[in-house]
């Protein structure tokens, strides 16, 4: 597929992350369509281009995101996405995770190492204490990347975030910068 060529805000041995671009909208979108039975019921990225420009401004634009696509380093190639949403500065200095991998890149350890890159970016540049993750408790995948990376649970939230109709329960994971050291 077609990508941009941009350079990295930081590399692992097989993955770069970089920020969103509206020129990603054709593979990104590519990417959920094929992904789709991976991603549901708990992730629903966008998958025509109007729904992306929509999605990606919002995160090249609002200071209380960030964006970063998992690209694989060899071929460019986007294996995933990492958001940081809901950004919150002075004493509290946190964001809270939202990710997925796409099919051809599922299982390979890829967005594991994504993970660690933006995790490593939101504690230095981007100056946050505290990352959290809300998970659904079914959704064994995204749990385990989160232990994988060293968050411990904190809680349970009943209905706390509304997906794909409905007011869906959530583990509540968080990692903080000292936990790092």
């Amino acid at each position: 597929m077609p990508h941009t060529t941009s350079r990295y805000l930081a590399e692992g041995p097989r993955v770069g992350i970089r920020p969103f671009t509206l020129a990603d909208g054709p593979e990104f979108t590519a990417r959920t369509r094929e992904s789709k039975d991976l991603h549901r019921p708990w992730l629903f990225p966008p998958d025509t281009e109007d729904a992306y420009a929509d999605y990606a401004g919002r995160l090249i634009e609002d200071p209380a995101r960030a964006g970063f696509l998992v690209c694989e380093r060899d071929s460019g190639d986007i294996a995933g996405f990492i958001n940081i949403n809901n950004i919150v500065r002075g004493g509290f200095r946190c964001g809270a995770l939202g990710y997925g991998a796409f099919a051809h890149a599922a299982g390979r350890g890829l967005m594991r190492e994504g993970l660690e890159l933006v995790i490593g970016h939101a504690f230095g540049p981007l100056g946050l204490h505290r990352l959290e993750i809300n998970v659904q408790p079914e959704n064994s995948a995204s749990i385990a990347l989160a232990r994988s990376a060293g968050f411990r649970l904190e809680g349970f939230s009943p209905k706390m975030i509304y997906v794909d109709g409905d007011w869906r329960d959530h583990e509540r994971w968080a990692l903080t910068a000292e936990m790092r050291a």
